[in-house]
């Protein structure tokens, strides 16, 4: 630990307050575009390769002997996954072990030695070939991915990190896009569509090559680490290691769940446009982009709405409309009725109750992006960096298994006879009985959702120097007492979890003390009613402290009847006795008045009151030494802080 707390928050606060322009700046910075455009020619080589198979062997299933058209895609789609199961552990422990620019190189160079396969198959309508070229391009993603997620936090800022993972995201899904349109395009064509197909993704891995060659080197955090090469050893030994943090393996399983979601539509599509809308491969294209388009917007719009930092927030506003658009594009869908031929993109989009499906699509991937980004996010950023890389293999590892599942799934359903928009429903379903599993197991994300949703609702904040409070190490954060709403204000606004000391009666109530309680809120009681239970809360700040953990106390014990600040008490002291920590004033203004206060008048509404979207401030000091953090120094502090406006 350091020996200058006050010093490193500082540093840190300053580092974090270097407010950047837009995330797209990144574009033009030798540490993130060369990487980004390795990355995105992959993705949209992937999706040339796999679509371009797809579309034949769908639309033109008499050039290749024993395919059935209507599992193909699944088939194709599984088939690729499966080395991310096989190979993952190990891709994790050399994208730890060596340069990540160098396992870029590697990479690339093979992927022109696989295409070199997947063109013959195509030459030839071989069938077999095709599907050794779909294994062989899933070995290349599953070295690829560990290497793509743990170069982000390596080499940008805290602060960009939510904006690199949004562009990251928004690239792949455009990269999907136009992969789906070359591939889709090329298939079309009866004459030379293989030979186009067979030249395109040769030269899409040609050209990532040569921009991989200006990968910015980045060094292994662990050279020095043993490969074990049993992959089901292995495989146990990275979860186990992303099993230590709760809640970044809940992550992984956040995002595992999206993949199986993603998997299920996007596998889905060219059936879909066939048998359900009655429309040919183009149509497949466009449903395709929207999707693309909606995820990419999504991704893109995550570093606006979280401010650039990580808002885990966003993560059930994602899971809800997901849910909520799944639904709707099943009713949407179900009542489409057979025309008899197969639509051409024109007539397609001059039919009105087409355009509710695509609007569907749409918003249901965009809030798929404010679902993954967030979580990308939050694994790099509370992963250990040492095996990052092996955490990325281990939701590797969980997503190939759920997208696994998911064909299968898809696979069965359709064997008992459910149509396309029963899979959506299912699936819909499913995902809300996921979400309310994974938000029940870690109340983070649902306090974050609520805190994110009141802040954006009923106020319009205002944060004056909020980067001073420190995203590493301890600290005790000391703020006036307002209103009920305080805690979710300030955790609306931290960069990572808070224990807030909180009075003994919340923790009586079933839902509120079941959250609080979950996100290790600490009870507390005045020593005239409990003080035993006084001291173990002075205790429990005490450890949380030691751990490394942000506490957050309210000096005044209770709540202002007056707008006017109480007495600052001496349990600030206590707590510091236990633990010497920086100390971060916090003051909020605005509060008073609202209706979550405790201002005398009762009539509905109130005179003062401050309702939806008024203006609310967070205003942050700088951080103080323990051995000046004396009550009475910090009520002053937050009291210039506040100033005048309650």
């Amino acid at each position: 630990m350091s020996d200058h707390p006050i010093r490193d928050a500082r540093r840190a606060s300053r580092r974090a307050g270097e407010a950047g322009e837009s995330q797209f700046r990144l574009m033009r910075e030798r540490r993130f575009a060369p990487f980004f455009w390795t990355q995105f020619l992959g993705a949209m080589n992937d999706n040339v390769f796999k679509v371009g198979f797809t579309s034949l062997v769908t639309f033109q299933a008499a050039r290749f002997s024993g395919v059935d058209p209507k599992t193909a895609a699944f088939l194709i789609s599984a088939i690729f996954i499966v080395p991310f199961v096989l190979f993952s552990a190990t891709s994790g422990q050399i994208a730890d072990k060596y340069d990540k620019a160098t396992l870029t190189r590697l990479v690339k160079s093979f992927e022109i030695a696989v295409m070199l396969v997947g063109g013959a198959g195509f030459l030839l309508h071989d069938a077999t070939l095709l599907y050794v070229c779909t294994f062989l391009m899933g070995v290349h993603s599953t070295v690829f991915g560990p290497v793509k997620y743990a170069y982000l936090p390596q080499h940008l800022k805290s602060s960009e990190l939510v904006g690199g993972n949004g562009l990251v995201e928004m690239g792949t899904f455009v990269a999907i896009l136009i992969g789906t349109i070359i591939g889709g395009a090329a298939a079309g064509l009866t004459e030379h569509g293989a030979m186009l197909l067979a030249t395109a993704c040769l030269v899409f891995a040609l050209i990532g090559r040569a921009v991989s060659a200006f990968v910015p080197k980045s060094e292994a955090p662990q050279p020095d680490l043993r490969i074990n090469w049993n992959p089901f050893s292995e495989t146990w030994r990275n979860l186990a290691l992303a099993k230590q943090n709760r809640t970044v393996f809940l992550s992984l399983l956040g995002i595992s769940w999206l993949w199986f979601v993603g998997a299920t539509f996007l596998t889905s599509f060219f059936n879909f446009a066939k048998d359900v809308l009655s429309a040919d491969p183009d149509v497949v294209t466009i449903l395709l982009a929207t999707f693309s388009i909606g995820i990419g917007i999504g991704s893109l719009l995550c570093e606006k709405l979280s401010k650039r930092r990580v808002e885990i927030g966003l993560v059930p506003l994602g899971s809800i409309g997901i849910s909520v658009f799944a639904i709707d594009l099943f009713f949407a869908s179900h009542r489409i009725a057979p025309t008899g031929h197969l639509l051409g993109v024109g007539e397609f989009l001059s039919i009105a109750s087409h355009w509710r499906i695509l609007a569907d699509l749409f918003l249901l991937a965009m809030f798929g992006g404010f679902y993954s980004v967030p979580l990308y996010a939050l694994i790099q950023s509370r992963s250990q960096p040492t095996h990052r890389a092996r955490i990325i293999a281990a939701n590797n590892i969980l997503n190939s298994f759920f997208m696994i599942v998911s064909a299968l799934l898809a696979l069965a359903l359709t064997s008992m006879g459910v149509g396309i928009p029963g899979l959506f429903l299912t699936t819909a379903l499913l995902n809300i009985a996921v979400a309310a599993y994974i938000y029940s197991l870690v109340p983070e994300f649902l306090l974050r959702f609520v805190a994110w949703v009141l802040v954006h609702t009923f106020y319009r904040i205002r944060l004056v120097d909020a980067e001073r409070i420190p995203e590493q190490g301890a600290a005790v954060l000391v703020c006036n007492h307002v209103s009920f709403v305080d805690a979710i204000v300030i955790m609306s606004e931290s960069p990572r979890p808070i224990r807030f000391v909180m009075d003994y009666r919340i923790f009586r109530s079933p839902f509120v003390g079941w959250l609080f309680r979950h996100v290790k809120a600490i009870p507390i009681a005045p020593a005239h009613e409990d003080a035993e239970l006084l001291a173990r809360a002075y205790d429990a700040c005490g450890r949380a402290l030691a751990e490394g953990d942000l506490v957050c106390i309210f000096p005044e014990g209770k709540l202002t009847r007056t707008g006017e600040l109480n007495p600052f008490r001496h349990g600030i002291s206590e707590i510091l006795r236990r633990h010497a920590a920086p100390v971060v004033p916090i003051a909020l203004r605005g509060l008073w008045g609202s209706v979550f206060s405790r201002h005398e008048d009762t009539r509905w509404p109130r005179p003062v009151q401050r309702g939806v979207m008024s203006r609310l401030t967070l205003a942050v000091g700088e951080p103080i030494d323990p051995a000046d953090a004396t009550p009475e120094h910090l009520q002053r502090i937050v009291g210039a802080l506040r100033g005048a406006r309650k």
